[in-house]
């Protein structure tokens, strides 16, 4: 059986939707951030970083979100939520997963926790910090909307719907809140995030997480 423990609304989501497009039979481990459960003993075992998800299937334990997405993605090729290994697809698929994991939510992470960036107390290198941060991800949403426009088709890499969808559609949440450039304000995100929100698998995690609109 395949556990997948996470925290809602965090990238584990990554994961959990690209469980539920799969349709296999799997465990959801609720991880308490707010009681720091993913910084006790018992988790740092599973993922030294103390960091969420982490993936558990037989002796196999998994963290960081792209290394699982890809597990997940070639363990249950007959999914097709990856392109065939090889091919020029799955070479641009391999650049996008990485791109959304180092860049786009690398950068995201700065913006919601730049007190890590500075010294203890010094709020105004905070603000500066994410300051930049935020418009750094203005610039990187707009890539991401360019490559939507280029691809033509109503998912991430075209008419082919495969897991990067689930990555881009869980870090555009992300922007949810923001004051001014959200994602959903975009051409070619906007409609893409809705029609992600179509999709049966993205609605039952939402509803399995619990969470409530705005969903993007």
């Amino acid at each position: 059986m395949i556990r997948l423990h996470h925290y809602p609304a965090t990238a584990a989501m990554v994961p959990h939707i690209v469980l539920e497009e799969i349709g296999v039979p799997y465990e959801r481990v609720h991880v308490d951030r707010m009681a720091d459960a993913h910084k006790q003993p018992d988790y740092l075992r599973l993922n030294p970083n103390g960091l969420i998800p982490v993936l558990v299937e037989g002796d196999l334990v998994l963290y960081e979100t792209a290394a699982i997405v890809l597990h997940l993605c070639d363990s249950h090729p007959q999914s097709r939520l990856a392109p065939p290994v090889g091919s020029t697809e799955r070479s641009h698929f391999y650049k996008w997963l990485a791109w959304l994991t180092n860049t786009l939510q690398a950068t995201l992470i700065v913006y919601f926790y730049p007190e890590r960036w500075v010294d203890e107390g010094n709020a105004a290198g905070a603000a500066q910090v994410r300051r930049r941060a935020k418009e750094r991800i203005w610039t990187l949403l707009d890539q991401l909307d360019a490559e939507l426009a280029r691809s033509g088709g109503p998912w991430f890499m075209g008419e082919h719907y495969t897991a990067l969808d689930a990555y881009v559609f869980t870090l555009c949440r992300w922007t949810r809140n923001f004051d001014s450039g959200r994602a959903r304000e975009r051409a070619y995100l906007g409609p893409y995030l809705l029609r992600m929100l179509e999709r049966p698998a993205v609605r039952r995690v939402l509803d399995n997480e619990g969470l409530q609109p705005p969903y993007v």
